[in-house]
Order: structure tokens, then C-alpha cells, then sequence
């Protein structure tokens, strides 16, 4: 069964007295957020197209990637399992991201402080009409929805597991500085150019169009560069580019370190 996964995001973004009153090393406003509605807050339409093999079951206009034409498959290890191959989207992951460390926009604004000062947000601030940029931190929650609401109880690849707090940047040092970050990820130098960064126009029009370019795996569509694969964003034009960007990065680290 070959399933793939979406994720919802919540940013927790300064007030507007806030970001006039921060500097580049400024503190973002109160922690504020809410708790996921799984039944309002959720795009189960995303969900969707549904496929045996190459058949269409439910159709979508949705973009969707490629689905093998074969309806029976093999999967698993050390013996495999014969099985009936399926595709669709399942929502297995919860993140939310913040310019306020450890606060947990999805917990209902929840600040859980660690009792030490590890962790710095900072909101975005303008110099003589420059954008300085922005940093942002991302929490990583376990949410395997289908298998809480036994949408689909007869589906053995269904991930089963209970919600939980799986990754927090507050305690990574890779995402707090470039530099560090370019220790095990030393290919940024061969993308930090602006030939590599000219090419990720191609990749922001494929991804207008349908879905980003696999072979432009550097760029994020229209939103930006992977890289540094860290919370600092350069290239912030305004909170809701920033912080899927800033997703966007997290998920791609997450499968780069295995």
C-alpha cells in the first residue's frame, strides 16, 4: 500500500505593536494559538484522489504523484507482503511554527518553557527598506487521524501510534546557525550561486502549475531556497511565505538525517 503524507501547519505570528518594537535580536508578541479541530481544521478533501494501481477511485483535482499501474504489489521486509496497492493522502503529521520559542501554537498557545534560555525567534524587521529576514522555530507533533477516528480500520500500512511531541528546533543547534548547519550538509556550497538559485524559476513555475521539479530538489517551488536547512530565512517577503518555508525546510532536513 503506498501512502504519503500531509501536513497542517499554524503560525503563531507577532501582534503589529510587536514587530514595530522589535530589532533584529527582538522578542516576537505573546504566545497565542488553539487546539486542532480534526473535524473543521482538516482538508479531507486533501485526501484525495484515491487509487488502486493506476485506477482512479476517487477522483481529484488536487495534484497527485505517480501511482504504479500494477494493482498488486509487494511490501515489507524481511518477507515481503502481498497486497493491493492503494494511494492516497494520509494526514500523519501536525506541525506549527513559531517566531517564539517553545511556544506551542497547537496546544492552544502553550508555553512550555524548558527552566533555561536555549531557543531564539526573531520577528521580521525592515533597515532603510531592507527585509533583515526572520527566524522561525518548528514543533513536530505525531497526529495519525485516520487511525484515531478508524476512518480506516481495515488498512494494515495505517500508521497506529498516539499524539506526541516527536521534534522541537528549540534544542537543535543545526537550526540555530548556518554554520553549523553546513557541517553535515556541505552541498549548500554548490547551490549558494546564482546560477543553481537562477534555475528554481523553472521549479516555482512547475509548482504553479502541478508539482515542484525532483531534479531541482535545492529550490521550494516560489518560496524560496532549501538551504540553509535551518529556521533563518533571508528571503522573507511576509509571515505565511516565511514560515511554510521554514516547513518546508524542516521536513526536507528531517529526510536528509534519516
Amino acid at each position: 500500500m503506498l501512502l504519503a503524507s500531509v501536513m497542517a501547519m499554524s503560525a503563531s505570528a507577532p501582534t503589529a505593536s510587536a514587530q514595530i518594537k522589535s530589532g533584529i535580536e527582538g522578542t516576537p508578541g505573546k504566545c497565542t494559538g488553539k487546539f486542532v479541530n480534526p473535524v473543521t481544521d482538516v482538508c479531507w478533501s486533501c485526501l484525495f484522489p484515491l487509487s488502486v494501481g493506476g485506477l482512479k477511485i476517487m477522483p481529484s483535482n488536487r495534484p497527485d504523484t505517480e501511482n504504479p499501474d500494477l494493482p498488486i504489489c509487494a511490501c515489507g521486509s524481511p518477507l515481503p507482503r502481498i497486497g493491493v496497492a492503494m494511494g492516497f493522502w494520509e494526514p500523519v503529521r501536525l506541525a506549527d511554527v513559531t517566531m517564539k520559542p517553545w511556544c506551542f501554537a497547537s496546544l492552544g498557545g502553550k508555553k512550555i518553557s524548558p527552566g533555561f534560555n536555549i531557543g531564539h525567534g526573531r520577528a521580521a524587521d525592515s533597515v532603510d527598506g531592507h527585509d533583515r529576514g526572520a527566524k522561525w522555530h518548528v514543533h513536530w507533533y505525531v497526529y495519525p487521524l485516520l487511525y484515531w477516528m478508524e476512518l480506516l480500520t481495515d488498512v494494515a500500512c495505517l500508521e497506529q501510534a498516539s499524539f506526541d511531541i516527536a521534534y522541537v528546533t528549540e534544542i537543535d543547534p543545526l537550526w540555530q546557525d548556518d554554520a553549523l548547519t553546513a557541517l553535515i550538509n556541505p552541498e549548500v556550497a554548490l547551490f549558494a550561486n546564482p546560477i543553481a538559485q537562477t534555475a528554481c524559476a523553472a521549479d516555482c513555475g512547475a509548482a504553479t502549475l502541478k508539482l515542484p521539479l525532483d531534479p531541482l530538489f535545492w529550490c521550494a517551488g516560489c518560496l524560496g531556497s532549501m538551504y540553509p536547512m535551518n529556521g533563518n530565512i533571508s528571503e522573507h517577503i511576509g509571515h505565511v511565505q516565511s514560515s511554510r518555508l521554514a516547513l518546508s525546510r524542516f521536513a526536507f532536513k528531517l529526510h536528509r538525517q534519516g
